[in-house]
């Protein structure tokens, strides 16, 4: 493998990252609006069926679909780290991939 190959990976396919911060971002946006959604239909079909179980069915698939949601929001920061570690222990040029995937397109 070429030294200037992998110096220069984050560089070459820049384009790449770019369009996967886009779709971090608009992941990020997306997912907690389909969680409020989801979840007031949920929790409004179960208040109307007036049953103490699926109310709690209800409460219990709100919060996980609010795990996930958080999830989501922490993906961006992990890549992140993975690639300024990365990049610290060589001589590469990951901070251009972790600032794409972070900023969502501005590299």
């Amino acid at each position: 493998m070429d030294i200037l190959a992998a110096v220069n990976f984050c560089a070459r396919t820049k384009e790449i990252w770019q369009v996967v911060g886009r779709i971090l971002g608009i992941f990020k946006i997306v997912i907690p609006l389909l969680i409020i959604i989801f979840g007031c239909i949920d929790l409004g079909k179960a208040v109307v069926a007036s049953k103490d179980d699926e109310i709690k069915k209800a409460m219990k698939q709100l919060a996980m679909r609010a795990v996930a949601g958080i999830a989501i929001w922490f993906v961006p920061l992990l890549v992140g780290l993975v690639f300024d570690l990365v990049d610290a222990t060589t001589d590469t040029d990951y901070t251009v991939c972790s600032d794409c995937i972070t900023e969502g397109g501005n590299c």
